[in-house]
């Protein structure tokens, strides 16, 4: 078993895999570069998330291979997955999933308080994110205190704070308003610039894919485009029937 020949940063290839006997990822197969912005789009049901869950090492898939670089993500043990994806992956759900026990800036700051940084380090790290995000003047308050927005806009901030290589983000906007939305999404793709973070963006909103890189467009587990051809990679649309 040998690592792609390319320089992607992130690699699927001829994944399958499907939940309770029903495809849900039929020979999937893409590449996303270093501190590219892809955006995964199809309607609701298209194996979106199926796909990042795979590609970041939450889910093995059934059938084929995901490397992060030389690491075989699909052979690696519980343990070690779930290592990378600690130190090497950020993760944003559509609905944010925050310690009801710690203030938003603890929320905010546990990747780097897990990892051992020195607390007062932690802590300007995390306002600095939360300043980014407009929800710093809510920094010492607990989740429940907190609208829906500002939730997700605390989740995205501990998402980002590690700075990992490659930041998930499934539907990261989906129950957000317009400026909420707005916001989530500049400061995604501002990061993904200044940082070099390789952005993998699972949506069913045209407008969202409009603003990645490239888009792969999905359709009932499968890639509808010609993932084998360069040119069609690049030229693919996210035309959605919601």
């Amino acid at each position: 078993m040998a690592a792609p020949p390319d320089d992607d940063a992130l690699r699927a290839r001829s994944l399958h895999h499907a939940h309770a006997g029903s495809p849900a990822l039929t020979d999937v197969s893409l590449g996303v570069e270093a501190g590219e912005v892809l955006a995964v789009c199809g309607p609701r049901g298209s194996g979106k998330t199926t796909l990042l869950r795979c590609l970041s090492g939450q889910t093995v898939p059934d059938r084929g291979e995901v490397w992060f670089g030389a690491a075989a993500v699909h052979a690696l043990s519980p343990l070690q997955r779930e290592r990378l994806r600690r130190e090497r992956f950020g993760w944003i759900d559509p609905a944010p999933t925050l310690v009801p026990e710690l203030t938003v800036w603890e929320n905010a700051a546990l990747p780097l308080l897990l990892r051992g940084d020195p607390h007062r380090l932690a802590r300007a790290a995390a306002l600095d994110w939360l300043e980014r995000l407009d929800i710093a003047p809510h920094a010492h308050r607990r989740p429940h205190a907190l609208t829906q927005p500002q939730r997700q806009r605390t989740a995205t901030a501990r998402a980002l704070i590690a700075v990992p290589s490659v930041l998930f983000a499934d539907e990261p906007t989906a129950t957000l308003h317009r400026a909420d939305r707005a916001l989530v999404l500049r400061t995604l793709l501002a990061a993904a610039r200044s940082h070099r973070i390789t952005v993998v963006l699972a949506t069913h909103d045209p407008e969202v894919a409009a603003l990645a890189d490239r888009t792969v467009p999905l359709l009932d587990g499968r890639r509808t485009d010609a993932p084998d051809t360069a040119e069609a990679e690049g030229q693919a649309e996210c035309s959605l029937s919601v």
